[in-house]
């Protein structure tokens, strides 16, 4: 194991050097915004929902303001009833579990794949109930729940299904039969977000909806402008969560930069793969059978003193990331739905062992030689 250079900094998304090869685009959009002025709803909001529907293959794109209204306004679509029952997953940003509460439904939690960190879908029957109304599978970290099986589960027993994409835009779901669809695209209704660090990132808050339903597709529509069909005549209780014209403009070129942007993401994680294969105490990454792969995060499973070598990464400038490390249904907010420690094993059992390295489009073996380097050094102190 070669020394390589201490590094002054390594970060975990290198957001300016992507800037640095798109600034003759982004700039030139930008600056053609600032002179329209057209600042909310201009040409470019429409234009973004457009692209983006093609690309997903949806016939309704609806832009919002951020991820977690996306996934707030995909409820208040189904006009689900306090108390009624949505399934989700308790490893995963608080957002998925967030939004439920605020509109006093219940959060019902199945565990999770340990090698995937997928919702595990063999659970599902043990938890459905006569309140059941909303599967929430969450595509966590690039790649996606098996859909094959939540579809099935849901049309079995009448259920709804929203998507929380908001970590593996662009991947392809597999689907029985040889059908390929892209995640987002598959449940009823499809939310993701457009924070900058995402793989299709916005210079600010930003978030989408998607939806093949045009019933689904006109409520969103309406949600997300005040209700409103037509201006000043609210024909049901809204929110105010638009994407402004400045956002889907740099989305919409970096739409055109995606599958690039993930490609470069797959190679920069088959070169972990390849460099971390023989290293013992931890586990890499697997890749689930039911989609592809576009890591927005690359997570390995470190089996003993995992917050000590995250310690001795950060001191020598080597980001490191734990996601997540308190698992929802034992955050001090979700005590009051009465869940217990111990209730979800492999959830709690990945809190303590899960750290995601460095992963973005502008990686390159220089940088990945050092991560690696400090990540060896630091297992072995």
């Amino acid at each position: 194991m070669a020394k390589t250079t201490t590094p002054t900094a390594i970060p975990m998304v290198d957001l300016q050097t992507q800037y640095s090869r798109l600034r003759p685009e982004i700039d030139q959009a930008i600056q053609e915004v600032l002179e329209s002025t057209q600042f909310i709803n201009g040409a470019p909001v429409g234009s973004f929902a457009e692209n983006l529907a093609a690309y997903l293959g949806v016939r309704h794109v609806i832009p919002c303001a951020n991820g977690t209204d996306a996934l707030q306004i995909a409820l208040m679509a189904l006009d689900l009833q306090p108390g009624d029952e949505v399934i989700t997953t308790p490893f995963t940003f608080v957002a998925t579990a967030e939004v439920i509460a605020l509109l006093h439904l219940q959060p019902v939690f199945v565990d999770v794949d340990p090698d995937t960190f997928l919702m595990d879908t063999a659970q599902l029957e043990s938890v459905v109930s006569e309140r059941t109304r909303c599967i929430l599978p969450v595509h966590l970290f690039g790649q996606g729940v098996d859909m094959t099986a939540v579809m099935a589960f849901a049309e079995k027993h009448g259920l709804y299904v929203v998507e929380d994409n908001a970590q593996s835009i662009g991947a392809t779901g597999f689907m029985s039969g040889g059908r390929q669809a892209r995640l987002g695209a598959i449940g009823h209704i499809g939310c993701t977000s457009f924070f900058p660090s995402k793989n299709l990132g916005a210079y600010g808050d930003a978030g989408a909806l998607f939806t093949n339903d045009d019933e689904f597709g006109r409520r969103i529509q309406m949600i997300v402008n005040h209700g409103m069909k037509r201006r000043y005549y609210h024909d049901m209780i809204g929110v105010n969560s638009r994407l402004d014209t400045l956002q889907a403009t740099v989305l919409d070129i970096k739409l055109r930069h995606l599958d690039d942007f993930n490609r470069r993401r797959q190679a920069a994680a088959a070169y972990y793969d390849e460099r971390l294969a023989e290293q013992a105490g931890l586990q890499t990454p697997h890749r689930t059978p039911h989609s592809d792969h576009v890591f927005h995060q690359y997570t390995l499973r470190l089996f003993e003193g995992r917050d000590e070598i995250k310690a001795r990464l950060d001191e020598v400038g080597v980001a490191s990331a734990i996601y997540y490390p308190v698992p929802l249904h034992l955050q001090q907010a979700y005590r009051s739905y009465g869940f217990q420690e111990g209730q979800f094993p492999v959830t709690e059992r990945l809190a303590e062992e899960v750290l995601s390295l460095p992963m973005h489009s502008e990686l390159n073996p220089e940088i990945q030689d050092e991560i690696i380097y400090q990540l060896k050094k630091a297992l072995q102190a």
